[in-house]
């Protein structure tokens, strides 16, 4: 069994901000997140994470991220153990925090930077195998690179086997020209490690504990160092800078606006589409210019999302259209229904199949049925709406009374009224009609005829 820790501490200073630098976010998920992503893919039993800066932050965000890959693949549940390095001395201090809870494990464990977005599964399986194929006591994970500045330099002895790891500050003229780094990326059996950590110094021009020693110090005590040069040095570069990060930020996006569009999806314009990771969009779906899609979204086939709507954490069934200038998040859309333009919908408004929410439409935890109308300038909020209900345009629910909020029921077949103000709690039965600038503050009884201030019953209807 092998056993993940992500080192996770540092502010990143490069990044000239006060947040953790793992908590930048990179195609909507922090940092973090998609080193953990390839942590899970390994199955490991424990992922251990080094704390520092912004330490509830950063565990809230592994949590959380957690709980969703959980969700998608219950088998990956590994424990969750997380560490604080109170003060940054360097990366092997933060592995040194870990001291007596790495005790308890025996087997090997990988050793991840968490700002390493782009490393895969893949290559943290194939380290592992790498290790326990040629009995290894640690596997460095290394890359060759055009321009190696800021990374260790690895040195090789003439037949090639590791010699020792230098960094950039302490390297020589000749060392600077070296092209293969460590990437700080490791496997290590476990008390080989534990064993090295007791002579780790801080006698460099840093002042720090450097992980990157740790190699050389197995290898003085005659432990087994091994090498796997990797071939793809983007994906285990770091990121530090926001400059790297726009780059990279930009590139994900290319490659999943390319994946879409390879699988059936229509992108009018990929130049100024920003669709994230986690998206899934089904086949001759039309995606227009100026449209950001995010979050967990899913968005069925033959759907049209037109130009400068938001999406968020949606879930879109086939045949949807979209109107131009909607924003939507945490709800969801049934079969041919059409929104907006201009309609926003919010925490977790569901509209049925066939429904139609028009121009300057707000919907807000309510939820719409099939073959209903709002079609402009409406308020539907904590309301349940039934079947061919047509709501008039400036109809209000008006669901806070000061200290709570109230529900808001219109059964089915129901007309309203043009500027409709609806008093909750309160509920319109079946088959009835409101006047224009009716105030509702009592149920109407089903078939009825209601207008006024407050409104009152006028006729049966049937």
């Amino acid at each position: 069994m092998t056993d993940v820790m992500i080192l996770a501490a540092g502010l990143g200073t490069r990044m000239k901000s006060r947040r953790a630098k793992v908590l930048h976010e990179l195609a909507g998920l922090p940092l973090i997140a998609h080193v953990l992503r390839a942590s899970f893919e390994i199955e490991p039993e424990t992922v251990f994470t080094i704390v520092g800066h912004q330490a509830a932050e950063v565990e809230q965000a592994v949590r959380n991220r957690s709980a969703v890959l959980r969700e998608r693949d219950p088998k990956a549940a590994p424990d969750l153990q997380f560490v604080t390095q109170t003060e940054q001395k360097g990366t092997g201090h933060a592995v040194m925090a870990a001291r007596d809870l790495l005790k308890k494990h025996k087997g090997s464990l990988i050793l991840v930077a968490g700002d390493v977005p782009l490393i895969k599964g893949e290559t943290l399986k194939n380290l592992s195998g790498v290790h326990r194929t040629e009995k290894n006591d640690v596997t460095m994970l290394t890359v060759l690179m055009d321009d190696p500045t800021g990374y260790g330099r690895i040195v090789r002895d003439p037949e090639g086997r590791f010699d020792r790891c230098v960094e950039q500050k302490d390297a020589s003229v000749d060392e600077l020209a070296i092209r293969e780094v460590g990437v700080s990326i490791y496997c290590f059996d476990v008390p080989a490690l534990l064993e090295a950590l007791d002579y780790l110094t801080t006698d460099n021009a840093q002042g720090e504990y450097y992980l990157t020693d740790v190699p050389r110090i197995m290898q003085q005590r005659e432990k087994r160092v091994g090498l796997l040069c990797h071939p793809d040095s983007e994906e285990v570069s770091g990121i530090n800078t926001r400059v790297e990060l726009a780059d990279l930020e930009r590139k994900l996006r290319e490659r999943k606006l390319r994946e879409l569009m390879l699988s059936g999806v229509t992108i009018v314009d990929p130049s100024t589409t920003y669709i994230q990771q986690d998206v899934a969009i089904g086949p001759d779906s039309v995606i227009y210019p100026q449209v950001i899609i995010e979050g967990a979204s899913r968005i069925g086939s033959g759907c049209t999302v037109q130009s400068w709507s938001r999406l968020r954490n949606v879930d879109i069934a086939d045949d949807v259209t979209i109107r131009n200038s909607c924003v939507i998040e945490d709800s969801m859309i049934h079969k041919s229904a059409t929104i907006g333009p201009f309609a926003r919908l919010r925490a977790g408004a569901e509209i049925g199949e066939k429904a139609g929410i028009g121009n300057f439409v707000e919907v807000k935890k309510s939820k719409v049925g099939r073959g209903t109308k709002a079609s402009h300038l409406t308020y539907l909020g904590d309301a349940t709406l039934g079947d061919r209900v047509n709501i008039g345009a400036g109809t209000v629910t008006c669901n806070y009374d000061g200290v709570r909020k109230n529900e808001t029921i219109i059964e089915d077949e129901v007309k309203i009224g043009s500027d409709t103000m609806l008093v909750a709690p309160v509920r319109v039965g079946k088959g009835s009609v409101s006047g224009a600038g009716s105030v509702i503050t009592k149920d109407v009884p089903p078939d009825s005829l209601v207008a006024g201030v407050p409104a009152t019953v006028k006729k049966k209807l049937r």
